[in-house]
């Protein structure tokens, strides 16, 4: 399928690893211009160079934490007038007991989950307006709409950041400008690989992926019968990104193999 963007400017900010490098993949392959950011300099200077050499565009690596006001800037300056934005973050750690949260706990929670992606958007959204045309898609956490006691760090900040899209959203759509959100479930990401210890602490269990996985799908079970990979996501959050999509406005695309159990 031709996602006709080639040539389009696209910013996917957290495109180092996990959802966010498969999705700059796909933006990659349909011939979009590419900027990714992440925090981590050499995984995310290896993934520009890596994409930029298999699909032939320019792939511009930003290093950047985007939840940081300074790293939001440097977001700005490097690409001032994407024409697609896309937003993913570094999970947050799964919580143990509820009672024991902090403020500072939910402050960081939601500057990451919610004010970043937010302030992100504001920045480039009058500049998609004037051209009449812009996709925005964030890669959240079905967790937004799934409440999860495990997830209270995860969850409700982004059920937050949805509100706020699907606002926005029916307000810009008349200038051709499209805001969409993906939840996806349980993925085998690296993020995810990274917080095996603290789900495994979070739960009283063995520090060992399988263990951990195991106790996650015993709790959790997925109908379709596995735990997907990062690409397994990419193809949608890529035709959102896409002008095929201009009649999908403040849609929340929940991604998780059947897991969550809501009609809609």
């Amino acid at each position: 399928m031709d996602l006709q963007i080639r040539g389009k400017k696209a910013l996917m900010a957290g495109g180092s690893a996990g959802m966010g490098r498969a999705t700059a993949e796909r933006l990659a392959e349909a011939g979009a211009e590419l900027y990714i950011s992440a925090r981590r300099e050499e995984r995310l200077m290896n993934a520009a160079r890596e994409m930029s050499e298999k699909y032939g565009v320019k792939v511009t690596a930003v290093v950047a934490d985007s939840s940081k006001e300074e790293g939001r800037r440097a977001l700005f300056e490097a690409c001032p007038d994407p024409d697609i934005l896309a937003i993913t973050i570094k999970p947050p750690a799964p919580n143990g007991d509820f009672l024991k949260l902090q403020p500072e706990d939910w402050r960081d929670s939601i500057e990451t989950a919610l004010i970043g992606p937010i302030e992100i958007m504001r920045h480039y959204i009058p500049g998609m307006k004037e051209k009449g045309w812009g996709r925005i898609v964030n890669i959240a956490t079905f967790s937004a709409k799934n409440p999860m006691l495990w997830r209270l760090m995860s969850g409700p900040a982004r059920s937050a950041l949805i509100n706020y899209t699907a606002s926005v959203s029916r307000e810009i759509a008349q200038y051709g400008v499209n805001i969409n959100n993906i939840l996806p479930g349980m993925f085998a990401t690296e993020g995810a690989d990274e917080l095996v210890e603290v789900y495994a602490d979070a739960f009283g269990l063995e520090r060992d992926r399988d263990v951990a996985m195991n106790h996650f799908l015993e709790n959790n079970k997925i109908p379709a019968g596995f735990v997907a990979d990062a690409a397994d996501m990419a193809p949608m959050a890529a035709l959102l990104c896409s002008p095929l999509s201009r009649f999908i406005v403040g849609q929340n695309i929940v991604i998780d193999g059947g897991q969550h159990h809501s009609l809609f």
